[in-house]
């Protein structure tokens, strides 16, 4: 390390990915500081404590994987409950259980047996096949037909990205998993749960022993924060940091309504999704039911879709040709800069979070193992 930097790494963003190449940077000798303009560790997976019940600050975060070393990296760390994502969909006040299974197909239908439920959706997606579905609702009918898709998708999805299903593009849906069997169980993964006591556990685990700043803006104090470290790991968004040299990169945004309850169980499940369009929000979240607490009180999250913009935060990615061709453009930039760039945003990529750590594990390996 040059004489004048006091750290190795520069890591603007306190989520996992930063706080997974922070420890594995000290566990090779390396040191790195941490900032996050947030005034918490954990970027979205931060849990806020409300009545002793551990609040997804920014929307549901159940972490689930087929990766055993993925899932052992994480229980390193703190134990993971027993958690089994289980949603419930909820059309003009009648329940659907979800995935499609064979729950579901009984609740529209009254149907017993999988091949009952295999005839209906057949005869109703037959009559919408076409050989290039030219949006989001000739494809998802092709594939579930009516019922399944203006009761439980159009309604979601149009509030989800802000447009109509028509004018929503075809790949988006590439395949609707239909189950013909009873099991509620969301994730096909071998291994899902929510760490005990929380997600903050995690991050707080992964960042012990490294120093953090909160509450700092890098764009404000880019200089003085570049001058005191060799190399930066950059998790925010890449088009802000080459300034928007290219254009700027759509997202989809979410507004939470936290409410405190006055009561022990208001919804009797964590996650119940709202699939009419009539109805503002697209789902409601019930934190307790993540840690099957028993607290007297109860905390509820509405989550309302909204577009971002340059001072909301950024939460999904729209991955169209558009955004995609700008994202390309920055990306060759970034390929002649030394500076790292990992996650969701900088990335402009979903990620869920056991792919978020998987990145930044292999960008550790190939850096410190080589």
């Amino acid at each position: 390390m040059p004489a004048n930097k006091k750290y190795d790494f520069l890591i603007v963003g306190a989520g996992l990915y930063g706080a997974v190449f922070a420890h594995e940077a000290k566990k090779h000798g390396k040191s790195s500081l941490v900032i996050d303009k947030r005034e918490h560790i954990g970027g979205n997976t931060f849990c806020k404590k409300i009545e002793d019940i551990n609040v997804h600050a920014y929307g549901a975060h159940i972490f689930h994987t087929n990766d055993k070393r993925i899932w052992d990296y994480v229980n390193d760390f703190v134990p993971f409950n027993r958690y089994t994502n289980s949603p419930v969909a909820n059309y003009k006040g009648k329940l659907y259980n979800l995935p499609f299974n064979m729950n579901t197909f009984y609740q529209l239908w009254g149907v017993k047996t999988p091949l009952e439920a295999k005839e209906i959706i057949e005869k109703q997606s037959n009559k919408h096949k076409k050989n290039r579905p030219e949006n989001l609702e000739e494809q998802a009918l092709s594939l579930v037909g009516e019922d399944i898709y203006f009761k439980l998708i159009k309604g979601y999805t149009e509030k989800q990205w802000g447009r109509k299903a028509t004018e929503l593009p075809a790949f988006i849906i590439k395949r609707l998993p239909l189950r013909f069997t009873f099991d509620n169980n969301y994730f096909n993964d071998s291994y899902q749960g929510i760490p005990i006591g929380g997600y903050n556990e995690l991050t707080g685990a992964l960042l012990e022993g490294i120093d953090v700043q909160l509450g700092v803006n890098y764009f404000k104090h880019k200089k003085a924060l570049d001058d005191k470290a060799t190399q930066i790991v950059f998790t925010g968004k890449i088009d802000e940091f080459y300034n928007y040299e290219f254009g700027k990169l759509q997202y989809r945004g979410l507004r939470f309504d936290h409410q405190l309850l006055d009561t022990d169980n208001y919804q009797g499940n964590a996650v119940i999704n709202y699939t009419e369009n009539e109805i503002p929000y697209t789902r409601i979240i019930e934190h307790k039911h993540f840690e099957f607490g028993q607290q007297k009180k109860t905390v509820i999250t509405k989550e309302f879709p909204l577009e971002a913009s340059t001072e909301s935060e950024p939460y999904y990615p729209i991955n169209d040709d558009r955004n995609n061709k700008i994202y390309l453009e920055y990306k060759k930039k970034a390929s002649k800069d030394s500076v790292i760039f990992g996650g969701r945003l900088a990335e402009y990529k979903y990620y869920d979070m056991h792919q978020v750590i998987a990145a930044a594990l292999t960008k550790t390996k190939n850096l410190f193992e080589k």
